[in-house]
């Protein structure tokens, strides 16, 4: 919309934009200080940066395993099977759940829009320019991670395509050579309150095994962001003291996560004045899901409605899913009071019943091991994800066929399905190859 042009005599105030007198000293609508404005400066024009003499990425670095210990004589193992023969049970005795529904996954999405061409971009755009062309950015240097061409300033905008960075905790994404794991905030909540540890270690043998650990924080509980980084730091540190030791792995499990709980039970240990302002606020709470690939074996631990998968590379063969819901409608159905459409449908369905915290009624770490019969990746994830992709079906078609090679790319596309779909959640999810790829195999 045109503005009428304002007499040559008067000028405006830079403040309210009134009409002003050449010789005010103060607006006479807001007051402002017109003997404070600077005189406008000069205009300079804007240089842009070429990044063509930026050098190559490097390899992706392999795994450094450390030295392992002399195995525990005092170790016996726990029994295993396939989850593909049978459902097992948890450390509890009770049955592992099967499949509960099925969605059709999204239809790929197609090329996004080439640039309009109104101007030169400072770097180069990873739409047209194959990732390998893609120059590495100079260490303490960030890439935009909508573009992931620009480099994003100190004030936190990307150079190249002006988009505004996310907090550190939004988006995080990490990755060794045998297991990566993505986390996003989402496209509904105001923070992540969701948390991972991914890490390696040597067996006694020095063989490798790896360890994922997932927390989802419990939003309706004071500091659930706080509450899932301390149990998914903790229960790692845990794991990565007790397997080079010969602990089995399952102990190892179980044991980690009951010093998770405690982790998160120290937070509620709080200064009595905190808690004069937020007397009726629950302590903070997440629940845990974790898996550990080692040697020929596949342990998953839980606490809460976080999830494991297993999805083979042969995907004619069936996938399966390995832990069962602290949750409301998982009690219904166990109890036979409903079925699973009619329980899942409810608006109570995702009640969890377990957690992590002060105020869970009693810790009951659920641990269980499998011995698959041919090679796969176990998906470890949070509500967020298979809120979109629930029954182990679904979460077989979601997964991309060379998960076991790229663990971390399979990790980006689970998450990008879960904000395809909604976003409604903080959304996380590891990815771990089994069996446990050569050292320094790394990902494609």
């Amino acid at each position: 919309m045109s503005q009428m042009p304002r007499p040559t005599a008067m000028s405006t105030c830079p403040s309210c934009e009134e009409p002003v007198e050449s010789g005010d000293r103060f607006c006479g609508a807001c007051g402002y200080d017109l003997s404070a404005v600077p005189d406008r400066p000069a205009d300079q024009p804007t240089v842009m940066l070429s990044t063509d003499a930026l050098p190559a990425e490097p390899d992706t670095p392999s795994v450094d395993w450390p030295e392992a210990q002399e195995l525990d004589s005092s170790d016996t193992p726990a029994p295993t099977h396939v989850p593909t023969d049978l459902q097992g049970t948890d450390s509890h005795g009770y049955e592992l759940p099967s499949a509960v529904r099925f969605d059709k996954a999204p239809a790929p999405a197609g090329e996004t829009a080439a640039q309009s061409g109104d101007y030169t971009l400072p770097a180069p755009d990873p739409r047209t320019v194959p990732a390998e062309a893609l120059a590495t950015p100079p260490a303490g240097t960030k890439l935009c991670v909508a573009c992931r061409a620009g480099q994003v300033d100190r004030d936190g905008y990307c150079e190249n395509c002006g988009h505004a960075q996310p907090r550190e905790r939004d988006h995080m994404e990490q990755e060794l050579g045998a297991v990566a794991a993505v986390s996003d905030r989402g496209l509904r909540h105001h923070r992540n309150e969701d948390a991972f540890a991914i890490a390696s270690a040597a067996l006694p043998d020095g063989t490798a095994s790896v360890v994922s650990i997932v927390c989802d924080g419990v939003s309706s509980a004071t500091r659930p962001d706080e509450a899932s980084m301390a149990a998914s730091h903790a229960a790692s540190e845990s794991l990565l003291e007790a397997l080079p030791r010969g602990t089995h792995p399952q102990q190892a499990m179980h044991d980690a996560i009951v010093v998770a709980a405690d982790a998160v039970n120290a937070l509620a240990q709080e200064p009595g004045s905190d808690r004069e302002h937020a007397p009726h606020q629950n302590a903070p709470a997440c629940t845990l899901v974790g898996a550990i690939v080692a040697k020929d074996l596949l342990i998953v631990g839980w606490v809460g409605d976080s999830r494991a998968y297993w999805v083979p590379d042969d995907r004619t063969a069936p996938a399966a899913r390995l832990t069962e819901d602290d949750s409301w409608a998982a009690q219904m159905v166990a109890a036979g009071l409903m079925s699973e459409a009619e329980a899942y449908a409810d608006e109570r369905a995702h009640a969890i019943t377990g957690w992590l915290g002060a105020d869970a009624y009693e810790l009951e770490p659920h641990t269980a091991s499998f011995k698959p019969d041919r090679p796969g990746v176990v998906v470890v994830c949070t509500d967020g994800l298979w809120n979109y992709a629930e029954a182990a079906e679904e979460m077989a078609v979601v997964v991309p066929a060379d998960a076991a090679h790229r663990p971390l790319h399979s990790a980006q596309v689970l998450v990008g399905h879960a904000l395809d779909g909604g976003g409604h959640d903080n959304v996380t999810v590891a990815v771990l190859p089994f069996p446990v790829p050569a050292r320094g195999a790394g990902s494609a």
